[in-house]
């Protein structure tokens, strides 16, 4: 079966939820990319930190990361994978009132964050900030959501369960084991626990976490993505079914290994730290043959991508896809990271990974959904969706590449020695050197930014010529 079968006639999916998400991925992702540039903006002028500990960047920085990761991330991946589970199963959701309740439920956790944050209630774990009553109400939605999920394929009225829920369903198990797992802790307030790991352990089961958050949020759960909204906006079958399944199991198989790369040169085991970066070098074999799969796709209809900026968005998402999983594994090789470790090169990657592979494909499945969830033919202005593409790409790229110079610059001052052997650069030098850099990148995530603002507009006039052509239907009929 592939993604474009839409032949028979469609029962009455629930959009409402869907459509819920979509808009709130909207605003979440303007609001942390707004975050992102402010604290891009703070490493330019460090007064921006107003000398009052909310607005510092260390309290800031979670902020940005967890909305762009959970809620703007999270959001999109909760509306389309909603979406496509319902149309590839031919069924709708299992429950209306479960899918309420994991849309407030989720906002929910999120506005806790917002507010926790700041005010310096967090655990000081990367990515798992959240204090032990937020992180027990984000498993509970997340059970509620797993139930959903696959509640709706155990209904499906197919035989078949198509790709893309395979790998929708494989990052909804992993992430729940994860944040379960490494969020384990002895509360000792409402507000304060201490986690029931310790020493080296506490840091290999974080990074365990953090790199399945990487691995299983921001690859496997988009990949999901990738394999329904590339075909149907190609409107041509996926290029190879069975590279898509060999894809699956190769990827899930391998990415829970590689979190260990993240401790390389630390008090880890080394045998520890040698597998993590085995299992990363080897990983490149089954993420470059999911990008493959998803632009050989293309095969016969490359002549869209002059006229069709959501293909465009969709089509470099997997380039950066391709890139940014090709430059892991290369960091994860010991004698790389000892020079990118703790630089910002380890930055840019990671923004390689978020802005060019996650923000785009996301940017571009809402771009396919919006005006099906409001009963449009499409956007409201395809001119906007254009500029937004070449913001969105221009911003990706100064942004990338200014933290490639940066951490390469950084790491040689670093390593730099004199003969006696004393360093040869202070640390304050380095940061000077880095200052140009963080200019170069506080563009570029402006420009980025900016891009989504223009999608916000575009997305409401588009709700908005919706509802005016609802008004005048009611009134011929009336």
């Amino acid at each position: 079966m592939n993604a474009t079968d839409d032949t028979r006639p469609s029962p009455a999916y629930n959009y409402a939820v869907v459509r819920q998400f979509t808009l709130m991925t909207l605003l979440w992702g303007i609001l942390g990319m707004a975050m992102g540039v402010f604290i891009a903006a703070q490493l330019v002028w460090p007064e921006l930190n107003f000398g009052l500990p909310w607005t510092s960047f260390g309290r800031i920085r979670p902020i940005h990361t967890n909305l762009v990761i959970f809620a703007f991330g999270g959001g999109a991946l909760f509306a389309t994978s909603l979406y496509v589970v319902q149309r590839t199963s031919r069924a709708a959701l299992v429950s209306d009132g479960l899918a309420r309740f994991v849309f407030w439920g989720w906002q929910a956790a999120i506005v806790a964050l917002l507010v926790s944050y700041p005010l310096g209630i967090t655990t000081s774990k990367e990515y798992a900030e959240m204090e032990w009553p937020i992180a027990l109400w984000v498993a509970i939605v997340w059970l509620a959501y797993t139930y959903l999920f696959f509640g709706t394929i155990a209904r499906r009225t197919v035989k078949h369960i198509y790709v893309g829920n395979w790998f929708y369903g494989a990052f909804i198990i992993v992430t729940g084991m994860v944040h379960v797992v490494n969020h384990l802790s002895v509360p000792v307030s409402l507000l304060k626990s201490y986690s029931i790991y310790s020493g080296a352990t506490d840091a290999m089961i974080q990074w365990w976490y953090g790199h399945s958050v990487v691995g299983f949020i921001l690859s496997v759960g988009f990949l999901g993505m990738m394999y329904y909204f590339v075909p149907k906006q190609a409107a041509r079958p996926i290029y190879s079914y069975r590279l898509s399944i060999v894809h699956f199991w190769a990827i899930i198989a391998l990415y829970i290994w590689a979190g260990p790369h993240h401790l390389h040169y630390t008090a880890l085991p080394d045998w520890a730290q040698t597998l993590g970066m085995a299992m990363s070098i080897i990983l490149l074999a089954p993420s470059w043959g999911g990008m493959i799969n998803g632009m050989m796709t293309l095969s016969g209809a490359w002549h869209k991508l002059r006229t069709d900026p959501i293909l465009r968005f969709l089509v470099v998402s997997l380039a950066f896809y391709g890139m940014s999983t090709f430059e892991g594994p290369m960091m994860a090789i010991k004698t790389v990271n000892a020079l990118s470790h703790y630089t910002d090169w380890t930055i840019g990657h990671v923004h390689a990974g978020a802005l060019g592979w996650v923000a785009m494909i996301s940017i571009g499945t809402l771009y396919h959904m919006i005006p099906k969830l409001y009963d449009r033919e499409q956007m409201y202005s395809v001119g906007l969706i254009n500029t937004h593409f070449w913001l969105a790409t221009l911003g990706s790229v100064l942004y990338i590449a200014s933290m490639w110079v940066n951490g390469i610059t950084q790491g040689l001052m670093w390593r730099a020695v004199n003969e006696d052997g004393t360093l040869t650069y202070s640390f304050v030098e380095a940061l000077e050197a880095s200052h140009p850099g963080f200019i170069v990148r506080l563009v570029g995530g402006a420009i980025f930014a900016s891009g989504m603002l223009l999608m916000a507009w575009n997305t409401w006039m588009t709700i908005r010529s919706s509802e005016r052509t609802a008004h005048k239907s009611v009134g011929v009929h009336a």
